[in-house]
């Protein structure tokens, strides 16, 4: 067992293993693991052991399935319903949509934002499962993709994109995505796993 799993509460005591300690045994055997065969069964007990726990909060997320998308989709819809009705998102995609620095800025300020409350923040303990071209964590691309797509369709439905300025309504629907990417982040994590 690794030093994770015994470490000292500077008490004299040893802490309790957790779920997390377990976990983090199962990614150093995954470093040596090389068949097919053992590796899919080492991927479902991770999967298992993430879904084990009790409580919502100290949780291991491992992994990134349909029902983690739709709580992200929950999540966006929660936060992106008032961006929605609200005609300073509009004033702010006119004001964004004015300058390529502040539209690459949005998009990176929103990958970044989304970035540290999965993995930096420690709400959860989440884990990346698999990447997509090597370095993406999949948790990421779908819920950037998910609230993405969800403020596209709720401000298209609610008519509030200009169909005139077609870059306009591209950056009004960036300024929605920042807090529904945010509201898709905390609805996919704080549930559980």
């Amino acid at each position: 067992m690794s030093e994770r799993a015994s470490r000292s509460d500077g008490s004299g005591g040893r802490d309790r293993p957790d779920v997390s300690d377990l976990f983090d045994e199962l990614e150093e055997l995954d470093e040596v693991v090389d068949d097919p065969e053992a590796q899919r069964q080492l991927d479902e007990i991770k999967t298992l052991t993430g879904s084990i726990q009790g409580s919502a909060f100290g949780q291991v997320i491992y992994g990134f399935d349909r029902h983690d998308a739709a709580e992200a989709a929950l999540g966006s819809l929660l936060f992106g319903i008032p961006m929605a009705v609200e005609g300073g998102t509009n004033e702010a995609g006119e004001f964004v949509a004015a300058s390529p620095w502040l539209l690459v800025g949005t998009v990176a300020a929103t990958v970044a934002i989304v970035h540290a409350v999965l993995y930096v923040a420690e709400f959860q303990d989440v884990r990346v499962a698999r990447t997509l071209f090597g370095f993406v964590p999949r948790r990421l691309a779908g819920v950037l993709a998910v609230s993405l797509a969800t403020a596209a369709v709720l401000l298209a439905g609610w008519g509030r994109l200009p169909a005139d300025d077609p870059p306009v309504a591209a950056a009004t629907v960036l300024v929605a995505w920042v807090p529904m990417a945010i509201g898709a982040a905390l609805g996919d994590i704080l549930p559980g796993s």
